[in-house]
């Protein structure tokens, strides 16, 4: 099994494809990827209301994808409104905050008083890391009980500070997709923080799940780490259905 806890569903700006969660499927499907969790791009670049809304529309009928629900940290009102509605339809298992888009760093303020929110919630949340922002993320997740965020891209370029903020708090969790990966990068990081916090996600259908499969299966994992990496993790923190024995 495997479970794939960064996805996307929409056309990116920068491209003219008619992206849908039709796409995601097929993607899906020449993978071997079981269960998806995405945001709307609309909902990450442009406006997480109409982007939510239209995500909830979308995958209404594909159960194998589940929402994550944007939330813009300069905008917590709008998100404490919004959050109940997309609740209550039953496709969220979580969020998602780009700290780029925005302008809201893992460190910063702002980001704190958005993990507060979700964590009311009970929502885990996938957050965009990009340099040395993943150990002030884990500095503000260690001091907001109840928070658990997954720290998107292990940080990127500056993925050999994860064993640091891991050691911050054991509410972070590690997701290693990455488009210029360098060689031996999942080994070193699993090797210093264990399988139990590393989730697979692909950033699909900006990334093809390939790139980070060919990363994850470069690393050797073991049948343990291979399971946990995989679907157990993400079932377990997502509270998703796990294999049938």
């Amino acid at each position: 099994m495997i479970v794939d806890v960064h996805g996307h569903v929409g056309p990116w700006f920068f491209s003219a494809a008619d992206a849908s969660a039709a796409d995601n499927i097929r993607r899906m499907d020449a993978h071997g990827i079981d269960i998806q969790l995405v945001s709307a791009v609309e909902a990450v670049v442009y406006d997480p209301v109409s982007g939510n809304r239209r995500l909830a529309d979308e995958i209404r009928t594909e159960p194998r994808l589940k929402g994550l629900a944007v939330v813009d940290p300069r905008e917590l009102d709008v998100a404490a409104a919004e959050l109940p509605g997309l609740l209550a339809t039953g496709q969220f298992v979580g969020a998602k905050i780009h700290t780029d888009y925005a302008r809201s760093p893992g460190g910063s303020p702002a980001m704190a008083d958005a993990l507060r929110l979700l964590a009311r919630y009970g929502l885990p949340v996938l957050v965009h890391t990009w340099g040395e922002e993943i150990v002030g993320l884990a500095e503000n997740v260690a001091a907001i009980p109840d928070a658990r965020v997954i720290a998107a891209h292990m940080g990127g370029p500056d993925w050999r500070l994860a064993p640091e903020a891991a050691a911050v708090t054991d509410r972070l969790w590690f997701e290693p997709c990455y488009s210029v990966a360098e060689p031996g990068r999942v080994r070193w990081v699993l090797d210093r923080i264990g399988a139990e916090r590393m989730l697979f996600g692909s950033d699909s259908t900006l990334i093809d799940p390939a790139v980070t499969l060919g990363a994850v299966r470069a690393a050797g994992l073991s049948a343990d780490e291979e399971r946990l990496v995989m679907w157990q993790n993400a079932t377990t923190l997502f509270t998703l259905p796990a294999p049938r024995e």
